[in-house]
């Protein structure tokens, strides 16, 4: 029991260290907010999308001197170590699920409540195995509701040497291995050991299996890229996908 208590202690303690600290009574409604109010220090902070209730998330908030207006980036998505299996339900990839300090995703519904009434845009941070990287970005980015299968809406692509692999997803709803909405005539996230905005089936599929460079034994199941590679068979070290409000 001691040792449990003080792994616990331990846990909360690391989770604290990370949390930034924002003035009492501010409600920010994402990451944007914060940057405008003067945070300018990358880390977990809560926000509020609906109501009082607040969600833990990752800003972004150092610029690299790409990204439009520096900071202010809401992670939404984030896969770094192979700690988190991503391979979840219907319930979980509505809700969210990970840890917000390593490898998480946001959750569907909360995905629409941020772009239902303003405007995003969404840049993809590539990173392989190798210590590369390399981005796209898209000026629009939305996700509709769940009547509408949470339908992915994405355009005004930029090249930051990723290439495009997300135009492809355009229009498509959000497939998991116990709902499939893909127009494929079977279940892509089953094939694919994943979830996502699926077509017939991909050319990316970030919440993949977490794989280790290039395998060419587990072919487009992985956490890839396609048109930065040219392959399926090679999975990215470090996929983060980041939302900012467009003024």
């Amino acid at each position: 029991m001691m040792a449990m208590t003080v792994f616990i202690a331990a846990l909360i303690s690391v989770f604290t260290a990370s949390v930034v600290s924002v003035p009492d009574g501010f409600k920010p409604a994402d990451c944007s907010d914060l940057y405008k109010a003067g945070q300018t220090v990358s880390g977990i902070y809560s926000i509020y999308i609906t109501g009082d209730v607040p969600l833990w998330v990752y800003c972004h908030m150092v610029s690299d001197g790409k990204d439009e207006d520096n900071g202010g980036w809401t992670v939404i998505q984030r896969r770094m170590d192979g700690s988190v299996n991503f391979y979840q339900p219907w319930k979980e990839y509505k809700s969210g699920f990970g840890n917000v300090q390593s490898e998480y995703w946001l959750g569907l519904e909360n995905m629409h409540q941020l772009t239902r009434n303003r405007k995003y845009m969404l840049r993809v941070d590539l990173e392989d195995f190798d210590g590369r990287t390399g981005f796209a970005q898209y000026s629009t980015f939305s996700v509709g509701p769940e009547t509408d299968g949470y339908r992915l809406q994405v355009s005004g692509f930029t090249d930051g040497g990723a290439g495009d692999s997300l135009a492809y997803h355009n229009g498509m709803k959000f497939t998991t291995f116990d709902k499939d909405q893909d127009p494929e005539v079977g279940n892509c996230a089953k094939q694919y050991i994943g979830a996502f905005w699926y077509k017939a089936c991909h050319s990316t599929n970030p919440n993949g299996v977490y794989l280790w460079g290039e395998v060419t034994t587990h072919n487009a199941t992985g956490n890839v890229w396609y048109t930065w590679k040219n392959s399926y068979t090679v999975s990215m070290k470090s996929i983060r996908m980041k939302i900012k409000r467009v003024a």
